[in-house]
């Protein structure tokens, strides 16, 4: 079982926000072996969707925020290793779309491997692939006019199927 909440950077305690940072730290850094800087001074602006374990470890986290450019966005999608692949990155997501159901328009920068997943949620490729610290990645949009997809109603189905 996970607990979900969403934080705001400046509600977050010491613990929380150094959990957090080593989490995506720990992924985005280290297990892909991609120096570039996490602290892009987005984080203290963004909503931070935080999910802990029973243990009250953060294994998994994202973060919504007004890209410069782009207007909102979902960014830094991250699961512990220990706990991927058992729909705990779907969940996030669901979370996250519910929260911004009343947004337009919604901007993500996919690593090119995960385009069908953010796919499945409505977002559209916007961009031909690219590089960004070696790592492809494709531009996303999700348009809420344009979806018909029901996010709230799968939020209370196990996701361990």
């Amino acid at each position: 079982m996970y607990e979900f909440e969403f934080e705001s950077f400046h509600h977050m305690t010491p613990d929380t926000l150094y959990a957090l940072l080593k989490l995506r730290t720990d992924i985005f850094v280290v297990e892909q072996e991609c120096a570039y800087p996490e602290l892009d001074d987005q984080d203290q602006q963004a909503t931070h969707l935080i999910v802990r374990s029973e243990s009250g470890q953060i294994v998994g986290c994202l973060r919504i925020y007004d890209h410069p450019t782009k207007g909102i966005a979902i960014g830094r999608v991250a699961v512990h290793r220990a706990h991927r692949s058992v729909g705990l990155a779907r969940q996030m997501m669901e979370k996250a779309m519910v929260h911004l159901q009343k947004e337009a328009a919604i901007y993500l920068q996919a690593q090119a491997h995960l385009e069908g997943f953010y796919g499945s949620f409505g977002f559209e490729t916007v961009s031909e692939p690219y590089l960004e610290d070696d790592i492809p990645h494709v531009d996303m949009q999700f348009h809420v006019k344009d979806s018909k997809k029901d996010f709230t109603s799968t939020m209370d189905e196990p996701m361990n199927k």
